[in-house]
């Protein structure tokens, strides 16, 4: 925490269970000469187990006390980047390929203003303002910011797919006789993560504790935005810049290409699909007859959502069942479908927001939905090799089947998954 006071402080920190019963922690400082902002740091030993405990900061002076950037971290996390190891853990069963980041409306916000801003939160956490995300309803102090998300990936052993804000959000835009400013500001940001320790922004990023670029491959250019007739000025304006200073990195369109061609410039382009089981199960033929030119598919979103009831809800059997169907028919088309990735990843039990999500946590548990547990057999599809597979059924509409193998070890192994409607058709 933070603190400034012209008084001489007993200072004590403690977690205490909600109900006052009992306090599992505590360490006591005391404190004099504080007149300008000080940085104390308290280490909270637990004695004991309370699920519900909460963090209390007490002092036996009357008095003035300022306080600011207060925050109770675990000390023990993955590689000592801040994140929970459990969750970490989960995240690690499946065996990303990619990390699709900072999210998707959450990079637009309902409006500009509070919009993602990467400059705005790198550095030091006590410099970072936070912002508020309109879009999901709360404020957030930013500690999750654009170097820890490019750490992150790099800890999954995950390419980076950085998504980036173009000038618009859900209500507002920047004119595009303004756009330069942010187009530089999005150069920045790449010279950030793939610049060398010499370069203006890279030698920030080795400031930090990054000396070696980052792994950079993709960038998508906003997020669900081309239902804007002036997304594709806006992307040709981000496009060109990146192609023309980065030529080796992906970019990846909003507007989808499976019906129509494309009229603007991309290596990928983005694909969200959030319907109902029986919606999801028997479009699992979707990208069957897609041109095998042009752009790569990347279904960056995909969930079973409720559309009636027992369809999603919270995450259930039916939900994933549904999506396991059409992760058959992504293989089978794995030719033009690049990557995909089930979406939201993480909900907090305490803000369910949206629903349903892969993996639900609070301060002391941890579960996978069946969609979770779903993606886990899908794990091993990268790279592996797809056989033809032919069902001969009067009710081949109402089933779904792949055949894979992959070698592991020197071990070869086979994969073969059949589904059927019929488990929860209406």
């Amino acid at each position: 925490m933070y603190l400034r006071s012209p008084e001489h402080l007993n200072f004590t920190a403690s977690l205490t269970c909600s109900n006052g019963s009992q306090i599992v922690a505590s360490a006591s400082i005391q404190l004099t000469g504080l007149s300008n902002w000080t940085k104390i740091e308290l280490q909270l030993l637990a004695q004991g187990t309370c699920r519900s405990s909460r963090l209390e900061l007490t002092t036996l002076n009357r008095g003035i006390i300022w306080l600011d950037q207060v925050s109770l971290m675990p000390s023990d996390t993955h590689k000592g980047h801040g994140f929970r190891k459990e969750l970490i853990s989960m995240l690690l069963d499946l065996r990303p390929r990619f990390l699709r980041f900072p999210g998707g409306c959450f990079v637009e916000g309902e409006w500009l203003i509070n919009a993602f801003r990467w400059k705005e939160i790198i550095g030091p956490w006590e410099q970072r303002p936070g912002h508020f995300g309109d879009v999901w309803h709360y404020w957030t102090d930013d500690g999750l910011g654009y170097y820890e998300f490019l750490q992150l990936a790099e800890d999954l052993d995950a390419t980076p797919i950085w998504v980036v804000n173009i000038g618009i959000s859900h209500h507002d835009k920047i004119n595009i006789s303004d756009i330069a400013p942010l187009v530089e500001d999005i150069l920045d940001s790449l010279e950030f993560a793939k610049g060398s320790a010499e370069s203006k922004w890279g030698s920030v990023r080795a400031s930090m504790g990054h000396p070696e670029p980052f792994l950079v491959k993709y960038v998508a250019l906003g997020n669900e935005d081309c239902v804007f007739s002036f997304y594709r000025e806006h992307y040709l304006e981000f496009y060109t810049a990146i192609k023309e200073a980065y030529p080796d990195i992906q970019i990846i369109s909003n507007c989808v290409g499976s019906r129509v061609r494309l009229d603007h410039p991309a290596d990928l382009y983005d694909f969200h699909i959030y319907k109902n089981s029986t919606w999801v199960f028997l479009n699992k033929t979707m990208f069957d007859n897609v041109p095998r030119t042009g752009p790569k598919v990347f279904v960056s979103e995909y969930a079973v959502v409720e559309e009636k009831p027992g369809d999603g809800g919270n995450g259930n059997l039916v939900a994933s069942l549904a999506e396991a169907a059409f992760l058959t028919g992504l293989e089978k088309n794995s030719d033009i479908v690049q990557m995909a990735s089930y979406a939201p990843l993480f909900v907090n039990d305490n803000d369910r927001t949206w629903m349903p999500d892969a993996i639900v946590f609070n301060s002391w548990q941890q579960y996978g939905t069946p969609s979770y547990w779903m993606q886990t057999f899908f794990r091993e599809s990268s790279g592996a090799l797809i056989h033809p597979i032919t069902i001969n059924s009067s009710y081949s509409q109402q089933l779904a089947a792949s055949a894979v193998t992959w070698q592991d070890s020197k071990i070869s192994f086979l994969r073969v998954k059949v589904k059927s409607t019929l488990a929860f058709s209406s």
